[in-house]
């Protein structure tokens, strides 16, 4: 009996330990020609921990079995690949990764022509009115969108109405919310964020659409140009400061 139980705990650790992440290597290479892609962004989609591909194509990354690791790079379709037991067998595997086609479409500027006249050409400067409004204790405060008393009583509504409002956007999405902290600790992330508009990597992480990001935003009482603006790293501290603005009134509530 000794030893049945025995055997039992060593094959229980053995399973426990082979599923610990592992650093595992490759190489990311353009399918057209094979050549070595630099700066390619990988995320791992399960553990979330970031990294990204030398001058050589090559990176390495801590994954575990069945973990997806998530490749993406500008002017190529992003992928998802699964870690395997042959990839922690054999070592260095090739990833490779197709270029997309982009049609840009012509893009007209027009300055603000300016008369020299100060009362004409201050009311042709666009002026941005995005407030935010902070209550203390609450958190980081609303992004109200105008100075109208309807954006203050809007976000004064949000506030004293949780079941309405946080509760609805992040009730049910718990296990998606609990990433927005280890994406907030890793460097790699934040800088591959840093530089992105396409909000792709957070659809990626956080399993939402871009309509879903747009309408917690949205429900957050962050402006419209905010939303169409700032770079994936602010979208990511927005829905993460108001992830737990929800977290301090659920538990108030609870």
């Amino acid at each position: 009996m000794k030893k049945l139980l025995f055997l039992l705990t060593f094959l229980l650790s053995l399973t426990a330990w082979s599923q610990e992440p592992e650093l595992i290597e490759g190489k990311v290479l353009n399918s057209a020609n094979d050549e070595p892609l630099e700066n390619v962004n990988i995320v791992n989609l399960n553990s979330v921990r970031g990294a990204t591909t030398t001058e050589d194509g090559s990176f390495k990354v801590r994954a575990a079995v069945n973990d997806t690791l998530y490749f993406s790079y500008l002017g190529f379709k992003s992928i998802r690949v699964r870690v395997t037991n042959d990839w922690l067998r054999f070592g260095d595997i090739k990833v490779k990764m197709t270029e997309l086609g982009i049609a840009l479409e012509e893009v007209v500027i027009r300055p603000v022509q300016l008369t020299g006249y100060i009362e004409v050409d201050a009311k042709l400067i666009p002026v941005y009115d995005d407030y935010r409004y902070r209550i203390e204790g609450i958190g980081s405060g609303y992004e109200g969108g105008d100075k109208s008393p309807g954006a203050v009583s809007k976000v004064l509504s949000s506030i004293f109405n949780p079941a309405d409002f946080l509760y609805n956007v992040f009730g049910k999405r718990p296990k998606q919310m609990r990433k927005l902290r280890k994406m907030k600790e890793d460097d790699e992330i934040k800088n591959l964020l840093q530089s992105k508009y396409d909000r792709e990597t957070l659809m990626a992480v956080l399993q939402l659409e871009k309509v879903d990001i747009d309408e917690i935003l949205n429900k957050c009482n962050y402006s419209k140009n905010f939303i169409t603006t700032a770079n994936d790293l602010q979208i990511l501290d927005a829905i993460s400061d108001c992830y737990e603005e929800y977290r301090v009134l659920n538990r108030g509530k609870e």
